[in-house]
């Protein structure tokens, strides 16, 4: 891998952008403090803004690294944050990225999430050289899948109580996509 660290990437809609300080009150209100936005999520609901300023004060000060991901997506029609999508997991000896998301409850069923998660494979395949992109959800959160499905990953298999969420102990059905299948993908556009 050729780690690049967060670097601003753009799509018709989005801006993937580092988050800043004064990101947190939109992000507690867009999505963060939402309970139905992170039911399904392993982070727990902020409880107010202070509490989404402290976390974007730790991610600043991992934004030096070249192997930490963590973007804002922001909505260029409203300009503010509106959810994040980052590389969660890094396996370098298998050559592997696992990613996650959110997206406000306000955009959802948009293609907002879909729009950013093909522009970070892009970026993952083609300028961090990754070879292989996963991502895993809770199967009582289907609409999490069609997002990866979505985006051209193969349904790897569903694991059963081996996670938790904020609904506890779960299954989690994961998600990847090879370098290989990323490149036949593109040549066939």
């Amino acid at each position: 891998m050729v780690h690049k660290g967060t670097v601003t990437l753009e799509t018709d809609r989005l801006i993937l952008r580092k988050f800043r300080i004064e990101d947190a009150e939109a992000m507690y209100r867009n999505w963060a403090g939402d309970s139905e936005v992170t039911k399904f999520l392993t982070w727990p609901t902020h409880t107010g803004p202070e509490v989404t300023k402290s976390i974007l004060s730790e991610w600043n000060d991992q934004y030096g690294q070249p192997d930490f991901y963590n973007w804002a997506i922001e909505w260029k029609e409203t300009r503010e944050p509106v959810g994040s999508i980052s590389v969660v997991e890094v396996k370098e000896n298998a050559d592997c990225v696992q990613v996650g998301y959110c997206i406000s409850r306000s955009l959802w069923h948009q293609g907002i999430t879909s729009e950013a998660m093909e522009e970070l494979i892009r970026f993952l395949f083609e300028e961090v050289q990754v070879g292989c992109v996963a991502a895993r959800h809770d199967p009582r959160n289907p609409n999490s899948g069609k997002v990866m499905k979505k985006c051209g990953m193969k349904y790897d298999g569903t694991l059963r109580h081996c996670d938790r969420n904020n609904q506890g102990i779960c299954d989690a059905s994961y998600y990847s996509l090879l370098r290989e299948e990323y490149e036949a993908r593109k040549m066939a556009e």
